[in-house]
């Protein structure tokens, strides 16, 4: 691809993920984002085949920006266990940045839309090796560090899409907890340490 045809699609990318952060995934039509990025409608058939292309081009952009995220964590100390907490707390943080983008990656708020099977293969994989080598770092002899990393992922993913869930929504009167910041995190960081626990990992000596 030529330097000039990547900037713009580029720019696209840029445009329909502007509409996803402000306007939500519903926006995300083509005309919603050929406006967004001053151009016309058929400038984004043209590059990206129609919405599917789009919206397979705009999943990948997302995992890139989780990709990034967890490539610009602090460097690893000898505290496994707290490097791996920490990269819980800042996968929630993400979350928390765009729920709109959360959902497109992670959920499915555009019924039409099934990311292309090889595509989720490889961002699923770039993405969460950095995750799983987290894990394998804290994981005794006998333990599947992948199976254990998609247990503890599932647990982070559940809490984190219940929370969204619920905010987004009319606090209800003796819920099982408070609907405060404080609460929310409180239940995300001590489940994820539940789960850590349970899954028998721990800071291993010399590792």
């Amino acid at each position: 691809m030529q330097p000039a045809e990547q900037n713009n699609r580029e720019r696209f990318l840029d445009a329909a993920l502007a509409v996803l952060l402000d306007r939500g995934p519903m926006a995300l039509t083509i005309r919603g984002v050929a406006e967004a990025a001053g151009a016309s409608t058929i400038a984004v058939y043209t590059r990206f085949g129609g919405r599917s292309g789009l919206y397979d081009a705009l999943y990948e952009r997302t995992f890139d920006l989780l990709r990034e995220m967890l490539e610009t964590l602090p460097p690893e100390t000898e505290d496994g266990l707290g490097d791996l907490l920490g990269l819980a707390m800042e996968f929630r943080k993400f979350a928390w940045e765009s729920p709109a983008r959360y959902a497109l990656m992670f959920e499915r708020p555009l019924p039409d839309f099934n990311p292309d099977p090889g595509l989720r293969a490889v961002v699923l994989r770039t993405t969460f090796e950095l995750f799983i080598s987290k894990v394998r770092r804290v994981s005794p002899p006998g333990i599947d560090a992948r199976a254990a990393g998609y247990q503890l992922w599932a647990t982070m993913h559940g809490l984190m899409s219940m929370e969204l869930t619920l905010r987004s929504r009319a606090a209800v009167s003796g819920w099982f907890i408070p609907p405060t910041d404080e609460a929310y995190e409180e239940v995300y960081r001590s489940g994820v340490r539940s789960m850590i626990t349970g899954l028998g990992l721990r800071t291993l000596t010399g590792a």
